[in-house]
């Protein structure tokens, strides 16, 4: 059943996110920016299966998601990424836009690139987000440093006045003080948010609610979608927190 946008404008919803964008009419959101849960457990060469866990050692991605099958076949997890993709491409208008994070690795010694994943949408442009630190257990390639946003774009999006002047590598520190295993940098989600005129921002995977408190601080709407109750949670504390230190401001 469809409901109208009004429904879902500044709220973040527990549930699955296939569910609850099938229910947002079409073209009801001006900017999707995201980053899915990268299938890290079905990997051959990042420590997470023999315990190392390399910068998820102290977090709870070591054990796995508590509400989500972190270790999915390949080919079932491209399925699943390319219709969340379709999804989200129906939410947006002709000049929407869908800033899509994801990691590219070596796997059996070869490069999975997403193009699995991405091939058949309309993508605009590969933008590096380069990040410090990491650790590579692996001796047959080169330590990996950063993270792809696929900007994937209807036919009439344009970045607001002056933000073309930016380049496409992008470099911003992970966030470390996050109870989230692999949360986005506040900067980094702002380039992106500001970048734009967009009025109503989605995060299908919203985590610990880093675009929502960027939208707010942008004066755009949000809508968070999150199948894990536990970072629902701690995503609108935040979110809370956020529109308190807001309000301050405007009396101040």
């Amino acid at each position: 059943m469809k409901r109208t946008i009004e429904f879902f404008l500044d709220k973040n919803i527990c549930g699955d996110c296939l569910d609850v964008m099938s229910q947002m009419p079409d073209a009801c959101v001006d900017l999707i920016v995201t980053s899915p849960p990268y299938n890290l457990k079905n990997s051959t060469g990042n420590g997470m299966k023999d315990g190392r866990g390399g910068k998820w050692s102290n977090a709870a991605l070591i054990n796995g998601y508590a509400n989500y099958d972190d270790c999915m076949p390949h080919a079932e997890y491209v399925n699943w990424q390319r219709r969340c993709l379709a999804e989200m491409m129906r939410l947006i208008p002709d000049d929407g836009a869908i800033f899509y994070n994801h990691k590219w690795r070596v796997q059996n010694g070869l490069l999975q690139d997403r193009q699995d994943i991405v091939s058949g949408f309309p993508v605009r442009q590969i933008i590096i987000w380069r990040r410090k630190g990491g650790i590579n257990f692996n001796a047959g390639y080169f330590l990996p440093t950063y993270e792809v946003f696929y900007l994937i774009a209807k036919p009439k999006f344009k970045l607001a006045k002056g933000a073309n002047s930016y380049g496409d590598v992008w470099e911003f520190t992970q966030e470390m003080k996050n109870g989230h295993p692999a949360p986005f940098p506040v900067a980094l989600i702002d380039r992106i948010v500001s970048s734009t005129n967009a009025n109503i921002i989605l995060d299908p995977f919203m985590g610990s609610g880093t675009t929502a408190v960027v939208a707010l601080r942008n004066g755009r709407s949000f809508i968070g979608i999150d199948i894990s109750p536990d970072y629902v949670e701690m995503a609108n504390k935040r979110i809370a927190q956020e529109c308190m230190q807001l309000d301050l401001k405007m009396v101040g």
